[in-house]
């Protein structure tokens, strides 16, 4: 049951990386991802700024990339 727990919790770890990556390498997608999930529900959202809206896309994936990296390698141990 152990190994069950190990191996869905790698797998939900590998996934956020990737989404990490996404978030990375294309945020401006990212955004556009997040504006039409938003539209559906009624809401229409722009950034003020979209050159800053992408850096602080690229710096929160990047965090997400390293804190799931760290907790993999906790974990493991």
């Amino acid at each position: 049951m152990i190994f069950l727990y190990q191996t869905i919790f790698i797998l939900l770890s590998l996934l956020g990386i990737g989404i990490g990556f996404l978030l990375v390498f294309k945020p401006q997608l990212a955004i556009e991802i997040q504006q039409r999930f938003y539209a559906k529900i009624n809401w229409k959202i722009e950034p003020i700024s979209m050159e800053k809206e992408i850096r602080n896309t690229r710096i929160m994936g990047g965090f997400l990339i390293a804190v799931l990296i760290v907790t993999l390698i906790f974990a493991c141990l």
